[in-house]
């Protein structure tokens, strides 16, 4: 009995191939006759018939792959659904309901799987005691893996995408059973390479890192299984996934088993121990895996005998190393790791992944139902054609032209060049600057909007003064009523505490901010005269500004030395200036010879040798492309010599302009140009700030003018509640019926903001340290515009005024 898997077929069912087609080809090509196919549908119908897979023959492999390729083409031509429902069983359940969809991708799909499925009992079918059953079992569990693999990445996502809404994937098509399946085959392959190693006495080493790739694959395909989702892990038997783990320890214990006799060879003999137990321990649980598993008792007399082998070997080896050599054994986990030697890969069979040897001298089916293969052909030669033009010369030779000019900018050329020879006035820049400040007549701007803030600040000043006069008033009203009434009511100093504290806060505010606008004003002192040279014309702003140009002729003290620097630099710029020219010819020239380019001859009178047998395809152009894309190498190639030159020219610029800044950096006019232009760029930057914070100025007093108005009517109305209080009590004492006083009555209660339902009062705020005030914007101020405490029975006491700063 084998000991190593392989895939079922997927049974299909007959289907009314010739009826379908016949009936979609009346219905939606009316310009011909379903007859004319008549052969067409008859190399179809036989070509099904054997490749749909069923019979294990090496001889269906070339039918399995002619019949694909000629499906590739026929997805070409037909839409996948044409009313013909395909129906195959899933491939390990045979007896099942079979899978129906009216889905020609369906079909290729199936065949797809069934190939690997052949590839797979074809190699389960080798002899593996001998090294060519070997050989042939290994490549063909590979073509296993390749079909698998291909089937995963071609056929699959065109399948899916071709699904109506309802319709699923069947279970064994999925890119999870299909990938298992090829970790599987995979396994396989690399264990039939393992015991060839075997078999060829090679090395212990070679061979346990053989053994731990076999089963690493086992590990990822029982993975891929068990992370699938329940309905897909359900369609194996019940039997692989035992079978799948108990592989998996097999071989890991094999890998340790041979590097414990490579260990024992290289006289490791403690981490030879530690592997033989490290292997036992795997192997034992392995076979349990098995037997409680019902795996094949192949597998399980393998791993019987493995670990037999193992516990004789732990036998000798710890009496060698108790008597002999008394080395430490290391536990697993220090042991070094065994590395895996890849000898198996999925290998896509090439009349699989290129359909058209498949097919051979045979005709292509409905070859002539669709001929837009051409046209498709030289829409993708131009857009070849462009991208190319665009990657390979056009954004190169911009990328060049880049290069050059940002170095050229990072190095201040030519302008520093020109500088030396001529007067090149001031910096842009600065001369923007210096126009913003003139336009919005800068200094008069700057003294309007400080003389504006100094007249707001005593606006909001006398507000609050106003508003701190309110409650004196009121406070001198009470000294009077409490004098005449003590004890009715809370005196003014305890019932105005809050309106009187936040005046404070407002006070300090205000504090803050003139001292704010003090450090302005004297920012504005120390840079006014620098700001006002700023406003002045450019032709005066340039005569402020020290000259640091000089004649070439030598006035003006300059060395000869600088002088010959820059006209070494004015000969490598002609050069740079000379390389870019070619550069732009041969873009221009590459461009004239794309617009003119017109491949549409060539390409049909090639497509009229291809139609005889076969579609024309875009990829069968790839030859013809290639001829075509050549003639464009040379201005790629020019190009790229441009950009070799450019590379040393840039290089000598870079070396003669550090020589030409060394000359010129002790030259004292260039150092008192550049002070000059430094401190107007810094007074531009301080007028900037100047302006920000008047601005802010404005709109801060501006704001709190606002809340000290709102404060001040609430301070207002609570004054006149104060003096109703007292009008209330002077009425009722002049009435001759009113009972006399009862000094043990209740308090009046607190009188509050009419504007706002009554309400508990919130928790006493946290007082702000002085420098933490919110801002005036804040709503934590509005939050607290409340009533002060209205009148109430209060202990007696002088009575003192309201304070105010």
């Amino acid at each position: 009995m084998p000991n190593q898997l392989s895939i079922p077929f997927k049974k299909c069912s007959p289907v009314p191939l010739k009826q379908a087609v016949r009936d979609y080809i009346s219905e939606h090509h009316p310009e011909t006759h379903p007859d004319a196919f008549k052969w067409d549908l008859n190399r179809w119908e036989a070509l099904r018939k054997d490749g749909v897979g069923g019979a294990v023959h090496v001889d269906r492999i070339a039918l399995a792959l002619s019949y694909h390729a000629q499906l590739v083409f026929v997805l070409t031509k037909l839409p996948p659904d044409i009313g013909l429902e395909i129906s195959y069983t899933l491939a390990f359940s045979p007896s099942s309901r079979p899978d129906v969809l009216s889905n020609l991708a369906y079909e290729r799909t199936s065949v797809i799987f069934n190939l690997a499925a052949l590839y797979s009992q074809l190699a389960a079918s080798e002899d593996r005691s001998t090294a060519d059953g070997l050989k042939r079992a290994t490549v063909s569990y590979q073509n296993a893996a390749g079909t698998l693999s291909y089937l995963i990445s071609t056929a699959l996502s065109p399948f899916q995408a071709s699904l109506m809404p309802g319709e699923a994937v069947p279970f064994d098509l999925t890119e999870a059973s299909a990938r298992s399946l090829e970790q599987l085959m995979l396994a396989q392959a690399q264990e039939c390479a393992w015991q060839r190693a075997v078999i060829d006495h090679y090395k212990n080493g070679i061979i346990a890192k053989l053994a731990a790739r076999v089963c690493s694959l086992y590990r990822s395909a029982l993975t891929t299984i068990e992370e699938a989702s329940p309905a897909i892990k359900q369609i194996f038997p019940s039997d692989w996934l035992p079978h799948i783990r108990t592989k998996g320890d097999h071989f890991e214990a094999v890998a340790q088993y041979r590097k414990s006799v490579d260990d024992l060879e290289a006289s490791r003999y403690g981490d030879e121990l530690a592997r033989l137990r490290e292997a036992f321990d795997i192997a034992k649980r392995g076979f349990e895996t098995a037997r409680w598993g019902g795996v094949v008792p192949a597998v399980q007399q393998d791993i019987k005998s493995l670990r037999d082998v193992l516990q004789k070997n732990i036998a000798r080896a710890e009496r060698d190393n108790d008597l002999i050599y008394h080395q430490d054994v290391p536990s697993p986990t220090a042991l070094p790791p065994i590395g895996e030697a890849v000898l198996a890969k999925s290998n896509i069979p090439q009349d699989l992944q290129y359909p058209r040897g498949a097919i051979g001298n045979d005709g292509i089916i409905l070859g002539e139902l669709l001929a837009w293969g051409a046209t498709q052909a030289i829409d993708m030669y131009n857009v070849k054609k462009e991208d190319w033009l665009k990657n390979e010369v056009t954004e190169r030779a911009k990328d060049l032209d880049t290069q050059g000019d940002k170095l050229l900018s990072d190095l201040s050329l030519p302008t520093s060049l020109n500088a030396l020879e001529s007067n090149v006035g001031l910096p842009a820049s600065l001369l923007g600057k210096a126009q913003e400040v003139r336009l919005a007549e800068g200094p008069h701007r700057v003294q309007k909007s400080i003389e504006d803030v100094k007249t707001l600040a005593k606006r909001d000043m006398k507000i609050l003064d106003e508003t701190l006069d309110v409650l004196d008033h009121e406070f001198e009203e009470d000294e009077d009523f409490q004098e005449a009434h003590p004890g009715i009511r809370l005196p003014s100093k305890e019932a105005n505490e809050e309106l009187v504290s936040k005046a404070e806060r407002y006070k300090q505010v205000l504090d803050q901010a003139q001292a704010s606008d003090a450090l302005v004003r004297q920012k504005w002192a120390d840079w006014e005269q620098n700001i006002m040279e700023l406003s002045l014309p450019e032709a005066q702003l340039e005569a402020l500004v020290p000259s640091s140009t000089v004649s070439v002729g030598g006035r003006s003290g300059v060395s000869s030395q600088t002088l010959s620097h820059a006209r070494a630099l004015h000969v490598l710029l002609e050069s740079l200036d000379d390389v870019r020219r070619a550069r732009t010819q041969l873009v221009d020239r590459a461009r004239r010879l794309a617009a003119s380019d017109d491949i549409a001859p060539k390409i049909m009178k090639q497509a009229a040798g291809f139609e005889q047998w076969t579609e024309v395809q875009p990829a069968m152009f790839d030859d013809l492309f290639d001829q075509e894309m050549a003639k464009y190498d040379k201005f790629r190639d020019g190009v790229e010599e441009t950009a070799r030159k450019q590379e040393q020219i840039l290089s000598d610029i870079k070396a003669r302009n550090a020589a030409f800044i060394q000359s010129r950096r002790d030259d004292p006019g260039v150092n008192k140009r550049q002070h000059a232009i430094q401190t107007l760029e810094l007074a531009y930057h301080k007028y900037k700030e100047i302006t920000r914070n008047l601005d802010e100025g404005l709109k801060f007093y501006n704001d709190l003018a606002g809340i000290l108005t709102q404060f001040k009517e609430l301070c207002k109305e609570w004054t006149r509640e104060r003096q109703n209080e007292i009008n209330t009590h002077s009425m009722q004492g002049m009435s001759i019926q009113s009972p006399p006083a009862d000094t043990n009555r209740a308090p009046t209660p607190p009188i509050q903001d009419q504007s706002v339902p009554s309400t508990p009062d919130p928790p006493q705020r946290q007082q702000r340290l002085a420098l933490d005030l919110p801002p005036p914007n804040s709503d934590e101020w509005e939050s607290e515009f409340r009533m002060p405490p209205g009148p109430r029975f209060a202990r007696h006491g002088a009575a003192s005024r309201t304070p105010r700063k």
